[in-house]
């Protein structure tokens, strides 16, 4: 990104070459299933066993929190089952988030992994690393591909090849009905580790996966992982590859039911969240402030923000919004490590995002 400036589930447009497909594995808790995503036009990459068939993705449905039915005594009268529990289960709340898990993602993206351009072996490891993050809470998760230019980015050459976003339902999405997408981008410039641009984007999309397990949201949320966002060239079709191909994939009715879709994007420095509009603020940024305010985060709003993810979606004529934004020393530099992010400020953030799916 500059510095300032689908089924979910998408059908793969007419250049696609295949599919991948997930499993997602269940926590104690929580619910998992569901098929998302789809393949946008792309090579293979190299180590993974995309070649495979997907699996058939089942819902797992949630375990029973009543005993088990004792088994009557010799000759007595069978009793009648104890009923199962109907209860809904709770809604999402602000409160579940754990720092934690997106400081933990923080420093391993940016702390062992290092820099990941969209195309790199090093981005690959880092979307293997996230998928098992994801699965590993409940969510079903797909790869969609897409191929990406060679170019320069932020002063260095990059080679061509192809990408993959990593796409999180948890089989509750259904076409042409209302829903909700958060985003945040994987990848990196070549010199940069990311920290904060923007292993912090994806700390803050696992901690919200996290805090929604076995909850909750006032529509299904699906969970997006974009690759290739950096700039690969001077000019507003060079860069954001990733949630460009996304958008190009989905139908008109996921288009039409798409009710808000937020980029996570360099939301780990200073002591508010910017609340970031492409134009003038908007009924999605009230929205989101709102949520703010019910979560006690402060915030300020930036108008005038293209330079994530969610100009992807706006451009095509869809509600997006960016948080996050502040300036910072280390931005695109070798110096992006993990003790640039601030933990309070991950926090401030997540409990934002959660907020507003609840």
């Amino acid at each position: 990104m500059f510095p300032n400036r689908g089924r979910i589930f998408p059908r793969p447009p007419a250049r696609a070459l295949g599919s991948v497909g997930g499993v997602g594995r269940p926590v104690a808790g929580g619910v998992a299933g569901g098929v998302v995503g789809a393949v946008a036009a792309g090579v293979l990459l190299a180590g993974c066993t995309d070649d495979l068939e997907p699996e058939p993705l089942h819902p797992v449905e949630p375990t029973s929190t009543s005993p088990p039915a004792s088994s009557p005594a010799p000759g007595a009268s069978p009793t009648a089952p104890a009923p199962t529990s109907t209860a809904p289960a709770p809604r999402a709340d602000p409160d579940q988030v754990r720092v934690e898990t997106a400081l933990a993602a923080v420093r391993h993206l940016a702390g062992t992994i290092g820099p990941r351009p969209g195309t790199s072996p090093a981005y690959l490891r880092a979307a293997r690393w996230v998928e098992d993050r994801l699965a590993g809470l409940g969510w079903t998760v797909e790869r969609q591909r897409f191929p990406t230019p060679a170019g320069t980015s932020w002063g260095v050459p990059v080679p061509a090849g192809p990408s993959v976003n990593l796409v999180a339902t948890r089989g509750d999405v259904v076409p042409g009905r209302p829903w909700l997408l958060v985003g945040g981008h994987l990848d990196t410039v070549p010199q940069a580790p990311g920290a904060e641009d923007n292993a912090s984007g994806i700390g803050v999309l696992l901690a919200t996966a996290e805090a929604l397990t076995g909850r909750r949201t006032r529509l299904p949320v699906v969970l997006v992982a974009f690759g290739s966002e950096e700039p690969r060239g001077p000019t507003d079709a060079d860069h954001h590859y990733g949630s460009t191909s996304y958008v190009d994939a989905l139908s008109s009715a996921q288009r039409r039911s798409l009710r808000g879709m937020v980029s996570l994007d360099r939301v780990g420095v200073g002591a508010v969240v910017p609340v970031g509009s492409a134009g003038p603020p908007d009924a999605l940024t009230r929205e989101l402030r709102a949520a703010a305010r019910r979560a006690g985060v402060p915030t300020v709003l930036d108008p005038g923000q293209t330079s994530s993810d969610h100009w992807s979606f706006v451009r095509a004529g869809l509600p997006g919004a960016r948080l996050g934004s502040t300036p910072y020393a280390a931005y695109h530099s070798a110096q992006d490590l993990p003790p640039v992010v601030d933990p309070a400020q991950l926090e401030r953030t997540a409990r934002l995002v959660v907020s507003w799916l609840r």
